[in-house]
């Protein structure tokens, strides 16, 4: 390729990066919309979260196509490859994140306008904001190509499972002491999973990122390891 060429690919390449951190902030905004209108009940804020998702699966069908003009154009190899691969998968997994931003509004709109007056109090916040930390260390990785991160996510990311487990106990408690609280403490529960699904995407993201520094997939090294031990073994 000449020089004006290589200067091409590389404006292509920072497109793609910049789309999907420009997709992550408005993933960040939507996933703290839902978790404050879940809060103070604010439906025209919920409302806004929930209208909003087009804008992410749009973005997302942006970078997606991008990402396949770059391929089919300039054929990346090596550490653009990766790039551009990394891209896709993440955009990939901040699209669901918005997705469970989007699962979250409905949820908290059916709680705050529900004839039903009786819901259990569980503190899902403090895992909500563990899970956006968790975001905003997984795009900053990205932005800055440094994997050192993951670590941390994953310390994270268990918390926030552990989290999940003791709300998921405390609501079926709830729900077998009355039934009456059966549809709100479901609404809490669907809530709480997203929180942890919205982990589980940013830990991706971040695994992804090693990927793109380093080269090596590191997405299912326990599996990896256990298989190699059980081959040993036998």
């Amino acid at each position: 390729m000449n020089e004006h060429t290589y200067r091409q690919f590389d404006s292509e390449l920072e497109a793609v990066r910049s789309g999907v951190l420009k997709m992550g902030g408005l993933v960040e905004t939507q996933v703290a919309n839902a978790m404050e209108g879940l809060k103070s009940g604010n439906i025209a804020l919920l409302d806004q979260v929930i209208e909003s998702d087009h804008r992410i699966n749009l973005l997302e069908m942006q970078i997606d196509e991008e990402c396949n003009h770059i391929i089919a154009k300039r054929q990346p190899t090596a550490v653009d490859l990766r790039l551009v691969m990394t891209v896709v998968k993440s955009a990939s997994d901040l699209e669901r994140i918005g997705d469970e931003a989007k699962k979250i509004a409905k949820a908290a709109k059916r709680l705050h306008g529900g004839d039903q007056p009786i819901a259990p109090r569980v503190e899902l916040g403090h895992s909500a904001d563990i899970a956006l930390e968790m975001l905003r260390g997984a795009l900053d990785g990205f932005a800055r190509a440094d994997a050192s991160s993951l670590n941390t996510i994953k310390l994270q990311d268990a918390e926030v499972d552990a989290n999940f487990k003791g709300t998921m106990r405390q609501l079926i408690t709830f729900m077998m002491e009355d039934p009456r609280t059966i549809t709100n403490s479901l609404d809490l529960l669907f809530i709480a999973k997203s929180i942890e699904r919205i982990g589980d995407h940013a830990k991706n993201i971040a695994e992804f990122v090693v990927f793109l520094v380093q080269g090596s997939d590191v997405r299912y090294e326990k599996s990896i390891a256990k298989e190699a031990a059980r081959n040993k073994e036998s």
